[in-house]
């Protein structure tokens, strides 16, 4: 059976640290492939500025460019309305359903994952993929993870890489200062950084 995974995220902008954990996850656990979901109107980004959602799923674009194993989807930004996890899952499964579905993201959703909307059904829907973060001990991570596959029956995938310090928040704080920022960023998405003078007030 094929295993895809949906990597879901704001990508604002899409930086090197997303690409490291892309490559992972398809070294480690043998996935066909990686879909990239920029997201359209995520509810925990309600009343945060975030940059335009086609001009994000370009920027991903460009990054993933000439890597056959990565995909990009425009399904969440196309929506006109909130952006949930289980829609984006029964849309795909619906369209592919003999695909393996899996849901990469931060362990930091895993920590919040009770106040998702319908929460239940993205479990069965797909098996969870988490990685680490700044700021989260091995701990926490596996009480979390216990508790969680316990409530929902279903295994979560601890994507164990080397934890790189890399967030969008920070890069876009740092073009903000005038800082260079070349290094945490693919060329292509750099260029267009500068170019169209993104992220230059403060948010």
């Amino acid at each position: 059976m094929i295993k895809k995974a949906i990597f879901g995220g704001t990508f604002d902008p899409i930086h090197n640290g997303h690409l490291y954990i892309a490559y992972e996850a398809l070294y480690k656990l043998g996935l066909d492939k990686i879909i990239f979901m920029p997201s359209g109107n995520p509810p925990h980004k309600l009343g945060k500025t975030i940059t335009d959602g086609f001009l994000r799923y370009e920027m991903v674009k460009m990054a993933t460019r000439g890597e056959e194993r990565f995909d990009i989807s425009d399904y969440e930004i196309r929506k006109s309305n909130l952006s949930y996890t289980y829609e984006t899952l029964k849309y795909f499964n619906n369209i592919e359903p003999d695909t393996a579905w899996h849901f990469l993201t931060g362990v930091d959703c895993l920590m919040d994952i009770d106040n998702w909307k319908n929460s239940e059904e993205i479990f069965k829907l797909c098996k969870f993929i988490v990685f680490n973060r700044p700021g989260y001990s091995m701990k926490n991570i596996q009480e979390q993870k216990n508790k969680v596959e316990k409530r929902y029956a279903n295994e979560i995938i601890f994507l164990d890489v080397p934890l790189l310090d890399i967030s969008s928040t920070n890069i876009r704080n740092a073009v903000m200062k005038e800082k260079n920022v070349s290094y945490l960023l693919p060329e292509s998405v750099y260029n267009t950084i500068k170019q169209l003078n993104l992220y230059l007030d403060i948010r």
